[in-house]
């Protein structure tokens, strides 16, 4: 998440969900709650930024197959720079902060501190794009890095704390510079063509750590390879493509809710799979952070007096 918005231009049916739309849902939702379980397996075998290479690079072939199966246009020239910065945020420094990340937390707690995406959207709209940002939006961006430091603090106790868990919280600054330069220039191209370029110029990017790359997957084990592979297809490739559906299909807002079943759902995976309880301190960051993320949405208005 990680917590993974792909805006998707049109909306075509605001209305009830179609059961179509909640099983896509509820497949974005096991694919994005999967990633954190998929990383801390492929640690076991590779560098972080070796899983982050390899992980691309499966998603990029498989959106390559997507691509020119519905035939997406080519890129004008002058926007080669900025699809290159999108993939950047999107896939280098957010997947290598992510890796580097986890290496230091629980899967279960790496899900909750993924999910701060929004707070850091607000201070970016105030302190880079000059958007006005209420109180009450101030009141639920400190509720919930409060809430983040919690869930880092609690994960192995004050005495085992330990700092890279904060490299999540740079992954979630570093997608909310994507997801906002995103919303400003999707015009130019549809959903799916902008999410294949940023993930192919990301890619690119991160073959600064091919060395070594073929050495760790001929000594890694087939269930690690095995986790690697589902983690370049389904959460990096297939969710997308769910997810640009629901929001084709269903009301923005309501869809992105579902997101919140992210955490718990990686709490509940990581234990079955990788045999992991979280901590209580973990359960109450991840109470304040979630909450705190969706009050962002519910700012109260104020009715003015009548004399």
């Amino acid at each position: 998440m990680e917590t993974r918005c792909v805006p998707f231009d049109g909306l075509k049916n605001p209305g009830r969900p179609h059961v179509k739309v909640i099983l896509a849902t509820m497949f974005v939702i096991l694919c994005w709650a999967y990633s954190p379980i998929g990383i801390r397996i492929g640690l076991q075998a590779y560098e972080p930024s070796q899983l982050a290479l390899v992980r691309f690079l499966i998603a990029s072939v498989f959106m390559a197959v997507v691509a020119v199966a519905k035939g997406i246009s080519w890129p004008r020239l002058g926007d080669l720079p900025l699809l290159a910065v999108l993939g950047f945020f999107a896939v280098s420094l957010h997947h290598i902060a992510l890796n580097y990340g986890q290496r230091g937390v629980s899967a279960g707690a790496a899900s909750v501190l993924a999910q701060s995406t929004p707070l850091f959207s607000t201070l970016l709209a105030h302190f880079v794009f000059k958007d006005r940002v209420g109180g009450w939006q101030w009141g639920c961006v400190l509720c919930g890095l409060l809430g983040a430091a919690v869930v880092v603090t609690g994960d192995r106790g004050l005495g085992d704390m330990d700092a890279r868990g904060l490299l999540i919280l740079l992954a979630a600054l570093s997608w909310s510079v994507y997801f906002s330069l995103q919303k400003r220039h999707n015009h130019r191209y549809d959903g799916l063509t902008m999410v294949c370029y940023t993930v192919w110029s990301g890619t690119i990017l991160l073959f600064i750590f091919a060395p070594g790359v073929l050495g760790a997957a001929r000594q890694a084990s087939a269930s690690v390879n095995l986790a690697v592979l589902i983690l370049g297809i389904f959460p990096s490739a297939l969710a997308y493509l769910a997810w640009a559906y629901v929001l084709a299909h269903s009301d923005v807002s309501r869809a992105s809710m579902a997101l919140y079943l992210i955490p718990p759902s990686a709490m509940l995976m990581a234990s079955l799979v990788l045999a992991e309880r979280p901590a209580t301190m973990v359960i109450v960051g991840a109470v304040i952070v979630l909450a705190s993320v969706l009050a962002l949405n519910f700012e109260p208005v104020s009715v003015a007096k009548t004399s």
